[in-house]
């Protein structure tokens, strides 16, 4: 059974939350503050992490800066009422996987849940070890081990990282545009959420060093530039 720690201080919401992940096959433990998340996770850490960005002892968006650090695949959504565009942005930049405004369907976060849950699963399903050539740089994608090498060194991707990754490897020369992602790589597709890609592109770019392994294709999306290797 998935364990997924809410962080949330209103009483109501963080219960019923925790009642209805519960209800739908998930173990879930609520935490009121920062202070006893942290020591939650000293215990145990869990599969999942729904993070509220208004603390009383803290900043969420600090704490999942922190979290992302030690556990970079730990998947991750923001459950706040910060609703703002910008607010939104930064909670990808630092990492989260999925976005969720207050109010909401306690239905709907199950379905993001699960959604999240599948991406993780399913990244697994294909053994085959894939190599691309960037000039003389060799990026590895073991979809076995769920890990990511340019040059033998690991590359820490969080979920949607490591599915925006493969999914434009995998369909390499071919140009990808922004909705293309966002249906196979996030399970839903809403215009305002386009920017997310860019921002998780960024991201990845800094991750592998540059941008040369990801081109921007003007007006359009993104294409994977590195070649097959091992065919």
């Amino acid at each position: 059974m998935k364990l997924i720690y809410v962080v949330e201080d209103h009483d109501v919401i963080r219960n019923g939350v925790v009642q209805y992940l519960g209800l739908s096959g998930f173990s879930a433990e609520g935490c009121g503050n920062l202070e006893s998340a942290r020591e939650a996770f000293k215990k145990q850490v869990p599969d999942m992490l729904i993070q509220d960005v208004m603390l009383p002892d803290g900043d969420g968006f600090n704490f999942v800066k922190e979290i992302r650090a030690k556990w970079p695949r730990l998947p991750i959504i923001f459950m706040t009422a910060r609703i703002d565009e910008s607010d939104r942005i930064l909670g990808f930049e630092l990492g989260c996987d999925d976005y969720i405004t207050k109010p909401f369907s306690p239905k709907e976060l199950v379905l993001r849940v699960q959604a999240l849950f599948r991406r993780v699963d399913d990244s697994g399903k294909d053994t085959e070890c894939k190599r691309y050539m960037l000039g003389s740089s060799v990026l590895v994608i073991d979809e076995d081990e769920h890990k990511l090498t340019i040059d033998d060194e690991e590359i820490q991707l969080t979920a949607a990282e490591w599915r925006i990754v493969a999914y434009l490897a995998t369909n390499s020369p071919n140009l990808i545009s922004r909705s293309q992602i966002l249906d196979e790589c996030f399970d839903y597709s809403f215009e305002s959420y386009e920017r997310v890609v860019d921002t998780h592109i960024k991201n990845i770019r800094a991750k592998l060093k540059g941008d040369g392994w990801i081109e921007t294709v003007r007006g359009y999306g993104y294409r994977f530039a590195g070649k097959r290797a091992d065919k």
